[in-house]
């Protein structure tokens, strides 16, 4: 009986870390009573609830996606009374898998949905797929709102036939979804930036040749100055070099545009002036570090400071009295990280998230004026009670003498990692870099017994220009050695060799493979998840599509095309392989997994590829994650 029993507490313990969290996307109502979430129901498939901020009140459900296609993305109040939502999926079209966008506006109460996306007619000609964004969420009885529109001309008579191409904005009416046009969509728009007082401001701009992507690396803005319509020339931003500068807000008391720029090889929030002098001023930056997010809060969303994160995220807040809010909350809840997420119409209550490594977050509604701080949600009630390990940030030695900054997750009650199975867990995304805070997967690694190492190699974003170099396909020899030099410091702290293993998502599964393909005896098993395995593959199938440019430029051509890709170098990998790969991955296509599976097969290597119909990059799916974990851990020897 101990067996079924065991077996049992696994399955459970997998449950609570793979299940989905149980509240996302929340929004604070106007008047500061209401609060509405995402809440993940069956399959990919969510619920929009809505609930009163009152003891005992219980959520009601009032919208279900089903997740086959679509899925709901986010929602927010766009009046006490009607709240608006993107909604959004993949379609499998001609044998790509494409994905789409909507905006909807429904009561509170659940009903009167309405489709606020520009509508397509049966005459369209061609395909534009996104469903635009509100960018100024105008207080108004009838929720006013700014929102970018796609539009597809229609063939027809002269007479009733559809011209506007492009992404234009409209001033549309969330109640009814009647619509006015703002600016007039234009074929080589991409995006809109407002004031958040109404008035259209900044323009991004792109190559002319296609409105379903980025055809060049290079971006565009234009902007307005104050009472006027003409569009003038801002600046400029490289995608590839990340040269430029790309703004995000305006802040309309200075009239400056807010965003970010590369300050002494490191990103950096800069303003730039909308009156025509290009004065700029470097507004936040870090002398080792990105500069990574801007704090904007109200419905007007101002910019009021800016976050960057060295062993830990910090928070640098210019308005007084969100600053005093914010060092009064952390110090109440012990040091934790607290972000602003919403607040009520007039700012008399805020909506909080607050967290840490050893919490996965739980909201609040915080009413500075009777210093009230109440409960509101957890944002993963499955593990609301459960003791989680403390993350430790680390350095080690590269092969190089580079000090690599990464962070140690060790089981509960263990001070080292001696005599520990250990995991290396490269983060996916070359954008990124892992922080401080709590995560899910190595969370339950821990759990599990194993020590976690995760590396912030070379070749991803956070540490400036020189720490990024080419990218990490360009730069793979760097960047695999970084993550092979992480397995090798777990050794040294004392971990089990035979149990040594490395586990990644997306491009941590590419350096997951490509580690054991460089390290054949270093790691003991390879776990890759939505791994990218062909750089050649992954190329020319991206070419099929208007971006397919910018990414074969950002791969690079030459040697490491074929060196760098795991499929190509299959048979120099000694350790089992395991992958788990969705069917509607837009970002590394099921097929680089597929391939990866017939080349590790080829060459008489051990490898199981386990796929999931339907799902994208993330498996956003509790059962599938769950299924997943509980198979990771028969997998891995510990």
């Amino acid at each position: 009986m101990t067996a079924p029993v065991a077996h049992a507490q696994n399955d459970d313990v997998a449950r609570r870390f793979g299940t989905l969290a149980g509240a996302t996307q929340v929004s604070l109502s106007p008047d500061g009573e209401k609060l509405a979430f995402l809440a993940p129901s069956k399959g990919q498939g969510n619920d929009l609830y809505i609930v009163d901020i009152g003891e005992g009140a219980v959520p009601r459900r009032i919208l279900r996606s089903s997740g086959d296609p679509e899925i709901l993305f986010w929602c927010k109040w766009a009046t006490t009374a009607r709240l608006v939502c993107e909604i959004g999926g993949r379609e499998n079209v001609g044998g790509d898998i494409m994905g789409f966008t909507s905006l909807l506006g429904v009561d509170a109460s659940g009903g009167n949905v309405k489709t606020l996306s520009a509508r397509r007619g049966a005459n369209a000609i061609g395909y534009d797929f996104r469903g635009g964004e509100v960018i100024d969420w105008q207080p108004s009885a009838e929720g006013d709102l700014l929102i970018t529109r796609s539009y597809v001309p229609e063939a027809g008579s002269t007479v009733i036939r559809k011209d506007g191409e492009g992404l234009g904005v409209d001033l549309v009416k969330a109640t009814d979804g009647s619509a006015k046009t703002v600016e007039k969509p234009r074929r080589d728009a991409i995006e809109y930036v407002s004031d958040g007082k109404g008035q259209v401001r900044i323009m991004g701009l792109n190559s002319p040749t296609t409105y379903r992507g980025y055809a060049d690396p290079l971006v565009r803005h234009m902007f307005r100055r104050k009472n006027s319509r003409d569009w003038e020339q801002l600046s400029s931003y490289d995608t590839l070099s990340r040269k430029g500068f790309y703004p995000y807000a305006v802040d309309i008391t200075t009239d400056r545009a807010i965003g970010f720029a590369n300050v002494d090889g490191r990103r950096a929030i800069v303003a730039l002036s909308l009156d025509g002098t290009g004065k700029t001023e470097a507004l936040f930056r870090h002398s080792e570090v990105d500069v990574d997010e801007l704090v904007r809060v109200g419905r007007d969303q101002r910019v009021v400071g800016a976050t960057y994160v060295t062993e830990r995220r910090h928070m640098e807040i210019t308005d007084p009295k969100v600053a005093a809010m914010a060092k009064s909350l952390s110090g109440a809840l012990g040091g934790k990280d607290v972000y602003f997420i919403d607040a009520s119409a007039d700012e008399a209550h805020w909506l909080v998230w607050v967290g840490s490594d050893i919490d996965p977050g739980r909201y609040y509604r915080y009413t500075p004026s009777s210093k009230q701080l109440r409960p509101l949600l957890d944002e993963r009630p499955l593990l609301a009670d459960q003791a989680l390990s403390p993350v430790k940030p680390i350095r080690y030695p590269a092969s190089d003498g580079t000090m690599i900054p990464g962070y140690l997750t060790l089981p509960l009650g263990k001070v080292d990692a001696k005599g520990l199975p250990a995991i290396v867990m490269p983060h996916g995304g070359l954008a990124a870099r892992d922080e401080w805070g709590f995560d899910w997967l190595a969370q339950y690694f821990a759990w599990r017994g194993f020590a976690v190492v995760q590396p912030n190699y070379r070749g991803a974003a956070g540490y400036g220009d020189q720490w990024y170099m080419d990218n990490g396909f360009q730069s793979w020899r760097t960047a695999i050695g970084d993550v092979n030099d992480a397995g090798r410091w777990l050794l040294t702290e004392g971990a089990d060799p035979a149990k040594l293993s490395i586990v990644g998502w997306h491009y941590g599964g590419y350096a997951a493979l490509q580690s054991g393909a460089t390290e054949p005896g270093l790691f003991r098993s390879i776990v890759a998840i939505a791994p990218i395995t062909d750089l050649a593959q992954f190329k020319s199938r991206a070419m099929k599509f208007a971006s397919g440019a910018v990414l074969r430029d950002f791969v690079g051509s030459g040697p490491h095309i074929r060196e760098g890709s795991p499929a190509q170098n299959a048979a120099n990998i000694k350790a089992p392989v395991l992958m788990f790969h969705g069917t509607f991955d837009q970002r590394a296509n099921i097929e680089q997994a597929r391939i990866m599976r017939r080349a590790l097969a080829d060459a008489g290597k051990s490898v199981e590829l386990i796929e999931y119909p339907g799902l994208a990059t993330s498996l956003n799916d509790s059962e599938a994650r769950t299924a997943m974990l509980a198979r990771i851990t028969q997998f891995l020897p510990h």
